[in-house]
């Protein structure tokens, strides 16, 4: 199965603007592929307002969150990976979730490793899933 984290971000994102609060993420700054300004990072980590107010447009479709926002008066784009989102909270009073943030394996040439699948030597074929 696919992961339910983003899913559960966009749910989350949803429902506190229906609150009319603040959606903020903690983002893991050291995941592969994020893009964020490496200036406002603190101890591997950076925490995002992502309302609608703060943002230009904002999309959440597939696997990352992509937006332009303005940081010290300059725009800049960030590309932040749903799994690497740690948190998601209202500003106002915390309420949110947190959420692991687990890495993808790597050999040393820098792949990702993937799982062969073995055949089962008695019984019925069947199908392993490899992530």
């Amino acid at each position: 199965m696919t992961s339910n984290k983003p899913y559960l971000i966009r749910a989350f994102y949803d429902w506190i603007l229906d609150n009319e609060l603040t959606p903020y993420i903690a983002v893991d700054a050291n995941y592969p592929n994020v893009m964020v300004p490496e200036q406002y990072i603190e101890d591997g980590q950076i925490i995002l307002n992502i309302s609608p107010a703060s943002l230009g447009a904002i999309s959440m479709a597939g696997e990352v969150i992509e937006f332009s926002a303005r940081f010290g008066g300059k725009v800049e784009h960030l590309y932040v990976p749903f799994e690497a989102v740690g948190a998601i909270y209202a500003r106002e009073n915390g309420v949110g979730s947190s959420f692991s943030v687990d890495y993808p394996e790597a050999d040393a040439d820098g792949i990702e490793e993937v799982e062969a699948v073995k055949p089962e030597k008695k019984g019925k074929p069947s199908l392993s899933i490899v992530k």
